[in-house]
């Protein structure tokens, strides 16, 4: 996995991976790794787990360029490489398993704007990417983009957010009040981190919080929504895309060829659409037995929002 700032990877994708994988085959071994956002890292975690003989590498690239030589080192070791959530464009890995990412991010962009022109706001918007090394990051961007262009709101600006870190997004969305202030109609921000980077620049300026988008459903940023903080956010039941991952290297391992349903950057691919979450369907998200439970998510200060909105 490549970083922990996003607290998805160490308490949902690699867990819930491992259980798949000792489901399927008990006497299959995981060696898991995570970069902390180091592409020359990751390429020595990949090295390590080849010369512990794994026969399979599933990755989410740090970077989505560098890590094109994972994937050629692997394949010249007759191992099968995975790429997970995000693309290796580069270079051509054996299976890509992700949710939609240029959907998703059409999706993020369309909310906000239905959401602004409901409401009649006026002004432009920031838009908050991900990072410039990540190629998922590029295709939500892009995603973004075909739904903020045309809509009529001003594109007041836009920033690439190194390694997807939060502290520089709320850096640069702090800047962009100073310049804009009151103009600044919502942010489209690529993630939950982003986004919560940019309601705490707000917060912090003194400034009124105007909707802002997230994505991965994390906590916090669930919580954030069910309060009112945050617009929206993207569940992206990390469920799927891990245990679509786990039954694809169970497939290479037995030697089969697992079917996706598309291609994308020449690779044979499975993608998922993912759901948008505003007030008006966290219910359906933060639920019994869902990936966040009403007793993760009700707590002190949300406790009197979760029973306005009928979480239970």
């Amino acid at each position: 996995m490549p970083d922990i700032a996003s607290t998805r990877y160490e308490q949902y994708d690699a867990p819930l991976f491992k259980a798949k994988m000792r489901e399927l085959c008990g006497g299959c071994e995981v060696l898991y790794q995570n970069a902390n956002a180091d592409a020359a890292k990751q390429q020595q975690q990949a090295t390590s787990a080849l010369a512990q003989g794994a026969k399979v590498i599933v990755i989410d690239p740090v970077d989505s360029a560098a890590a094109a030589s994972i994937v050629r080192l692997a394949q010249a070791r007759k191992a099968t490489v995975i790429a997970y959530d995000r693309p290796i464009p580069a270079a051509k890995a054996d299976f890509y398993v992700s949710f939609d990412n240029e959907k998703l991010g059409q999706m993020i962009g369309q909310s906000l704007v239905d959401k602004l022109k409901g409401s009649k706001a006026q002004g432009g918007l920031l838009q908050v990417n991900g990072s410039p090394t990540d190629a998922a990051a590029a295709l939500i961007k892009k995603g973004v983009h075909s739904a903020v262009d045309p809509s009529g709101f001003k594109l007041l600006a836009e920033y690439d957010t190194p390694g997807w870190e939060p502290a520089k997004a709320q850096e640069w969305v702090t800047g962009q009040i100073s310049k804009f202030h009151t103009q600044i109609a919502g942010v489209a921000a690529a993630n939950d981190g982003t986004g919560g980077a940019s309601i705490a620049a707000f917060k912090a300026s003194g400034v009124d919080v105007p909707p802002v988008t997230g994505n991965d459903a994390e906590l916090a940023a669930v919580q954030r929504v069910v309060s009112g903080d945050q617009y929206n956010t993207i569940s992206k039941p990390i469920k799927i895309v891990a245990e679509a991952a786990a039954v694809a290297a169970y497939d290479f391992v037995q030697g089969k060829k697992p079917q996706g349903n598309t291609t994308l950057f020449d690779t044979p691919s499975q993608l998922f659409v993912p759901t948008v979450v505003t007030q008006q369907n966290v219910k359906d998200v933060v639920k019994a037995g869902g990936a966040l439970e009403p007793k993760q998510v009700c707590t002190g200060v949300y406790a009197q929002a979760c029973t306005k909105l009928g979480i239970q």
